[in-house]
């Protein structure tokens, strides 16, 4: 783990990994980086076999030095593995904006370097199959809930509209707003006028001869048809897609955001 000085925090997000082209980018990444970062997250709703989460690949990843995950619609796929969200001891969060009465939690609070990080995970509505409660009522009642806190909310939608306005809502209110989902990394990093951390999509970590990291072939086939089609995962050479950001301990707010994208050869 980074040495932190007495004044920031230093956090890597790795966008959505899918599956095992994803897994093995994060790996090679993780081995010679691990030890300059803090604190280490990744949205792992697609880690096995590109939908969902399975206990073994959960450990897998959290032993190359991932701290905790955020998750998104994908997160319900293999059902034994559902039954571990209750679990505190499991380290994923589920969007907070899905009904109480389902398994998980939304939100967690940390002791990292000498102080007090919190990790929200928001689900959008738009183009959204899901019929879930505002993540901006729910966003800000939770941030305020951490006021104490760094706050990094993972918001995984598919809209841009809907996680730009977000990110101006919860300006100076979160430390970071951090987009997911669509798995294609945007170049709109920045620091918000009020000290919050933005970018509309982190990206993914998964094989760059795909579409969304599924083979081309069936999703071509898909397009073509308009009839179902299997998703199978890609192979070949992946790409890694992140964002570092650093933190003022004292003011919680961000100071820089870096987006990373690198390729590994296979």
């Amino acid at each position: 783990m980074k040495q932190s000085n007495n004044e920031t925090i230093k956090v890597l997000f790795i966008g959505d990994i899918v599956g095992r082209p994803g897994r093995g980018a994060v790996t090679d990444f993780l081995a010679k980086n691990r030890s300059n970062y803090d604190l280490v997250l990744a949205n792992g709703e697609n880690l096995a076999s590109g939908s969902g989460m399975t206990y073994e690949k959960y450990q897998e990843m959290i032993r190359v030095g991932i701290d905790y995950f955020t998750s998104g619609n994908h997160i319900w796929r293999i059902k034994d593995f559902v039954s571990y969200l209750d679990d505190r001891s499991t380290k994923v969060l589920r969007p907070a904006n899905f009904p109480a009465s389902c398994p998980g939690y939304g939100d967690v609070e940390l002791e990292i370097a000498g102080s007090a990080v919190a990790i929200i995970n928001l689900q959008g509505r738009v183009f959204m199959p899901d019929n879930l409660d505002d993540p901006f009522s729910i966003g800000k009642k939770l941030a305020e809930e951490h006021k104490n806190a760094i706050i990094i909310v993972d918001f995984h939608a598919e809209a841009t509209s809907e996680k730009v306005a977000l990110g101006y809502y919860l300006d100076g209110v979160a430390s970071a707003v951090l987009g997911t989902h669509t798995h294609i990394q945007t170049s709109d990093e920045k620091i918000l006028s009020n000290g919050t951390a933005y970018i509309t999509d982190v990206g993914m970590c998964g094989p760059a001869d795909s579409v969304l990291g599924v083979k081309k072939e069936i999703i071509i086939e898909r397009f073509l048809t308009q009839l179902p089609q299997s998703h199978k995962v890609a192979v070949g050479d992946s790409i890694l897609n992140a964002v570092e950001i650093e933190f003022d301990k004292k003011s919680k707010k961000a100071t820089k955001i870096k987006r990373i994208q690198e390729l590994y050869y296979y």
